[in-house]
């Protein structure tokens, strides 16, 4: 009976220190995740009000939402007399050891956080970085995915691409499309150019702003040599491209104007 009598004071000694500990510990944890959902919902909202990429608001509102909450687990722990302390310390050592592991991943994701940030480019942009060239088919966190001319995916690490040159043909909304062509030199200059100019004017894709342009860029050895410059939009770069270049052999064509070839003259002589 005696035993019976102790046990039940100790029973009742743990239950009344415990109960109110428990029971503020309780209510902090619900309370605490009330807050920690409305705090989540501001920073949402606030980079949905600043144009970021949905990408990052919801990477940016995860890492809030699950370090908010680590915070309160802790907190919660310690008020249930949980010892924390070492629990802490382990957690920085795995955190230690897991970012040395990672460091390259780290890397990526810190370009991902960059890029999403300062928007160097967006979706749908036409880029060159680390020699690859093609349009910005997705931005994630870690890679960047382009699908080229010829239809074929490339992934490329964030990292690389936050401390590499980029180049985006598609941040000022046009492009100019570098085109040589070669006349013969007994040709009149002037018609040429016209015939030419005519070609990017009638073109439904090149862009009166900035306007078309014609000029003698070199005298080559077979030929004088025009430069032409339409300009486009970025989707419409490859189709200006072989247009132009075929309606100009047309034009030319049809004017009369002989676009040359390289010809050599062999003398040969009879030594006696």
């Amino acid at each position: 009976m005696e035993q019976i009598s102790h046990f039940s004071a100790t029973m009742t000694e743990l239950f009344l220190n415990y109960t109110p500990r428990f029971l503020l510990a309780l209510g902090t944890l619900i309370i605490g995740l009330w807050l920690i959902g409305i705090v989540v919902k501001i920073v949402a909202s606030g980079m949905g009000k600043s144009n970021q990429e949905p990408t990052l608001i919801k990477f940016v509102s995860n890492l809030v939402e699950w370090g908010l909450k680590a915070l309160l687990v802790l907190s919660v722990a310690s008020m249930v007399g949980i010892e924390t302390t070492s629990f802490i310390a382990v957690l920085g050592a795995a955190g230690l050891a897991v970012g040395l592991a990672l460091q390259g991943s780290l890397a990526n994701f810190a370009g991902g956080v960059l890029i999403m940030l300062f928007k160097p480019y967006k979706v749908g942009d036409l880029i060159k970085a680390q020699d690859e060239m093609g349009f910005v088919k997705d931005i994630q966190i870690f890679v960047t995915i382009l699908t080229t001319f010829d239809n074929k995916q490339v992934i490329i690490p964030n990292g690389a691409v936050s401390n590499g040159n980029v180049v985006n043909y598609s941040a000022e909304g046009q492009l100019r499309v570098d085109l040589t062509i070669g006349i013969d030199y007994k040709a009149d200059i002037t018609k040429a150019k016209a015939a030419i100019m005519e070609v990017m004017q009638a073109h439904p894709k090149v862009l009166d702003t900035p306007a078309p342009f014609v000029g003698v860029d070199a005298m080559g050895d077979s030929s004088v040599n025009l430069a032409v410059w339409p300009w486009c939009t970025p989707e419409d770069y490859w189709d200006v491209y072989f247009d132009i270049n075929e309606q100009m052999k047309l034009a030319l064509d049809k004017a009369g104007i002989n676009i040359p070839f390289p010809q050599r003259d062999v003398h040969v002589y009879n030594a006696r």
